[in-house]
């Protein structure tokens, strides 16, 4: 093994490994805490195995402050995540966790960045009720969170729609593949009978063992020429290879990742790197072997370093590339040619090469709710009962009516028209490319706003680009609570991360197909100060812009910032405070 200050095994383990090897395969004493009246909360430690199992405690962040005043504990409630490849699931799968989240939850679904639903304000009262609820309707949660792989995104695609049929075949077999194989979950949630186990930890989880993964795991399934899930931000990235419209292999990229810690600067986002191409058939060896491979050289020292991204950067591409090459016991061929030309949605209605329609709607920042004169949820929740096809949930928290018939499409455009839904036609191309995560009041780890302030800042954003003529030119803006990056900021073209209430690190120049990192530009300001910056260089960018010219793109060629390619370079990059004349 080499030795490093990221892959050291010498260090003594993190307290989370002590919590995976004491768990039990994930179990813990998570039964018995859910049974307890006393506390809404469980213990600190079985929390961390209940992420595995597709949940986070969390408590409402808004009222803690009254809480502590009135002497009463946080007011915990539950985040549950569906396990769900590619994002797609049918109508009667919608009303369930449409039915759950009023029925148990806040009232709202979340669209997540990683396609799949998300519950919040589940009391721990009902949690196990609510998972079955799920299961039930043949989702799950497990491997969701938790230092696992977790679900495997692949390409909304809209168009070519065999194409689509097969690769999300792939990504949900690979996601079962990759599942962890304890029968931890279905003891707990489903009533199965826990059997006493004497098998060894090879035996129980093959590919995990009994402590899992250093840290969480991310693959993407990405078609060209879309690169609609970022796949250069997965840990594990396949680049479908297209001849003559058949698919004939991907390519794979390793080794990204959007997670840092403000201050650290041993830790950084990072982009994934392309190493090679294999067949379609061999998609699910080469992921377990690189699993295997981060599970025995991943840091299990220092969580902040753990990631299968340090790893590699850490020990270095060509190790990896001959570590990979030893364990397969063949080699991977040489990577072939594709183009990406956008990393977002399209929207509206397109006929794929099937014959159905599908509509690809905008829905800020992912939330499905009932608003002020927007009944969003009910018209969903109405389209559901009448659709025949499915729903697609997009990795920029979009979703698509997918695989309309012609003789659904008026009764489905009829209700689209009814409750006011769009396809993005009433708002301008920056929020129809903006994304947040959730941030406050339910995520622990924000420092500032994100899902309930991007919408009003883009507003203001928006006055500006009338004023430079850019209202209809695609930017990509998005906006993160934390530095751990679930919105991946760090891969716009205009990013905001928390560092407090109110106040954010600017970043700018990020790639508009996602394959280049932005620069940090300005730290801890706040709102008038953001306007203030950003304005000058809009209107400068609306006259100085060369034709077909991105925003990332321009602010790299005019000098605010530096190009970065590596996150190796991210915190050396400099901004026009030293470079631009």
């Amino acid at each position: 093994m080499v030795k490093n200050k990221t892959t050291d095994q010498t260090n003594p383990p993190s307290d989370m490994e002590r919590i995976k090897k004491e768990g039990d395969y994930l179990r813990g004493t998570i039964k018995e805490g859910l049974e307890d009246r006393i506390t809404a909360a469980i213990s600190d430690d079985d929390n961390k195995l209940l992420k595995f199992h597709g949940s986070y405690q969390q408590d409402d962040r808004d009222l803690r402050d009254e809480r502590r005043r009135q002497k009463l504990e946080p007011a915990y409630q539950f985040m549950i995540r569906a396990r769900m490849p590619g994002g797609i699931a049918t109508p009667d799968q919608w009303l369930v966790m449409d039915d759950i989240s009023e029925k148990h939850g806040n009232g709202t679904l979340k669209l997540t960045t990683r396609q799949t639903f998300q519950l919040h304000g589940i009391l721990k009262w009902n949690l196990k009720e609510t998972m079955q609820g799920i299961n039930n309707a043949l989702l799950d949660t497990l491997a969701a969170c938790g230092d696992v792989n977790r679900n495997v995104m692949c390409n909304s695609n809209p168009f070519q729609s065999e194409i689509h049929t097969e690769v999300h075949q792939i990504a949900s077999d690979l996601s079962n593949h990759l599942t962890p194989k304890t029968r931890a979950y279905h003891e707990i949630w489903l009533d199965e009978e826990k059997v006493v186990d004497s098998r060894t930890p090879e035996e129980i989880e093959p590919m995990y063992k009994d402590l899992y993964l250093p840290r969480k795991f991310k693959i993407g399934i990405a078609v060209p020429p879309s690169n609609d899930i970022d796949v250069y931000s997965q840990d594990l990235g396949f680049i479908a290879i297209l001849e003559e419209g058949k698919l004939q292999g991907f390519n794979v990229a390793v080794g990204g990742g959007m997670g840092m810690t403000h201050g650290d600067t041993s830790t950084y986002p990072q982009v994934s790197r392309v190493i090679g191409y294999i067949p379609t058939e061999k998609i699910n060896e080469v992921s377990e072997t690189i699993i295997t491979i981060q599970r025995d050289y991943g840091n299990r020292s220092n969580r902040k370093n753990a990631r299968f991204k340090y790893t590699i950067d850490a020990n270095g591409l060509d190790w990896f590339k001959q570590e990979l090459t030893t364990r397969l016991g063949w080699e991977i061929e040489e990577a072939r040619t594709f183009e990406f030309d956008h990393n977002g949605d399209r929207y509206g209605w397109v006929k794929g090469d099937n014959g159905n329609w599908h509509l690809t709607l905008f829905i800020q920042n992912g939330r499905v709710a009932d608003f002020e004169n927007y009944a969003l949820k009910t018209g969903l929740r109405e389209i559901a009962k009448a659709h025949t096809g499915d729903f697609r949930l997009t990795a920029n928290q979009n979703l698509i009516i997918a695989n309309v018939t012609s003789r659904k499409k008026k009764e489905i455009k009829e209700l689209v028209e009814k409750y006011g839904m769009t396809a993005g036609e009433n708002h301008s191309a920056l929020r129809r490319n903006s994304m947040a995560c959730v941030a406050f009041p339910t995520c622990a780890l924000a420092m500032a706003e994100s899902e309930r302030y991007l919408p009003s800042l883009v507003d203001k954003i928006e006055v500006i680009l009338d004023e430079a003529g850019l209202n209809e030119q695609e930017i990509v803006i998005r906006m993160s609570g934390c530095p751990n990056g679930c919105s991946r900021p760090a891969l716009a073209e205009i990013a905001f991360i928390g560092k407090a209430p109110g106040k954010y690190n600017m970043y700018l120049g990020g790639g508009f197909t996602g394959d280049r990192l932005n620069s940090l530009y300005r730290e801890n300001i706040a709102e008038e100060e953001i306007l203030e910056i950003l304005r000058p260089i809009l209107i400068a960018y609306g006259k100085e812009r060369n034709v077909g010219e991105h925003f990332g793109d321009y602010v790299v060629r005019a000098g605010y910032v530096e190009e970065v390619l590596s996150g190796l370079d991210f915190h050396a990059a400099k901004t026009d405070l030293f470079v631009k004349k």
